[in-house]
């Protein structure tokens, strides 16, 4: 006879911390979410773990990821938190929380941040935090949400999204072009001034090999943010290598050889699949694909582009 006392039934409230964990990637983010502190925390992940026989967290970097056990709880608590949310009487439809997205400062700027506003006219209670940076995806989804990144990502239990294209010209201030004789093919611009990104600190493929359109061009300003390269150029650094989306807003800017040079590169957007399932998440990826949908022909330099001649 099993003289052995049953086991007492999972706790919601420990699944609910695991969600919390899942979706930050470290437990004082989800602490501070649940108003917990990181011992309770760590604590809770320790007794859901001791009932279900096995680690539901590994560590990965400065983060937590899931384990096989964790993803199968994971689901667990997804559950836990709709039907609350079916209970809670005063569920008018509305969406809150927090989003954490890592992008460039480009598409931050551009993209990101209008879509955000139009979210928060319907859902005022979102709320975003964005971390600017050009690089490669990290191999850990740990504290940001979604992570926007130029050029096809190799990720692993992440899903992996195409947003959109972008072009990137060669432009130079019209007053500053003014003072010398214009190229008339990417060889005219040997030995000639170039705003790019610091070649050293860069590490995305796309844009390194956007760079070989000039190759023997050299560098006069380089800078790990592109707002730089714009305001640069329009001072009359050199010839920026920009986006025609920043870049074609500006009057006082030119595109030269439009033809010769004219490099393609992609945004991507990396997600842990737990993410998406957050009504914040979720919207305000719908609300990225609408602002990209409208903004599709600027981001392709399709938009009154500034040529060399135009007066």
């Amino acid at each position: 006879m099993d003289t052995r006392s049953p086991a007492p039934p999972l706790s919601a409230d420990d699944l609910l911390v695991l969600l919390a964990v899942a979706r930050s990637g470290r437990f004082t983010s989800a602490g501070q979410q649940l108003g917990l502190n990181h011992t309770t925390v760590a604590r809770r992940i320790a007794a859901l773990e001791t009932q279900l026989g096995g680690r539901v967290l590994s560590r990965e970097g400065a983060g937590w990821e899931l384990t096989p056990l964790g993803s199968r709880a994971l689901a667990a608590a997804e559950g836990v938190e709709r039907a609350l949310g079916h209970l809670d009487s005063r569920d008018d439809g509305r969406i809150a929380g927090l989003i954490r997205l890592s992008a460039t400062d480009g598409f931050s700027g551009f993209v990101a941040a209008p879509a955000m506003a139009a979210l928060r006219r319907r859902h005022p209670d979102v709320r975003l935090e964005v971390i600017t940076g050009t690089r490669q995806a990290s191999h850990q989804r740990t504290g940001a949400d979604l992570e926007v990144v130029v050029g096809r990502p190799q990720v692993r239990r992440a899903r992996a999204i195409h947003l959109a294209d972008y072009a990137l010209g060669l432009y130079a201030s019209r007053e500053w072009l003014g003072t010398r004789t214009p190229p008339r093919d990417p060889a005219d611009l040997a030995g000639e001034p170039l705003v790019y990104f610091i070649e050293s600190m860069l590490h995305v493929d796309s844009l390194d090999d956007a760079r070989r359109a000039v190759p023997h061009m050299v560098d006069a300003v380089a800078s790990t943010n592109v707002y730089v390269h714009v305001d640069a150029t329009r001072g009359g650094a050199g010839y920026g290598l920009l986006p025609a989306f920043l870049a074609d807003q500006h009057d006082d800017l030119v595109r030269v050889l439009p033809d010769e040079i004219d490099e393609r590169l992609p945004y991507w957007l990396i997600a842990r699949p737990e993410a998406l399932n957050q009504p914040a998440v979720a919207a305000f990826l719908e609300a990225l694909q609408a602002r990209l949908a409208e903004v599709r022909p600027h981001l392709l330099g399709d938009v009154r582009p500034h040529l060399l001649g135009d007066r």
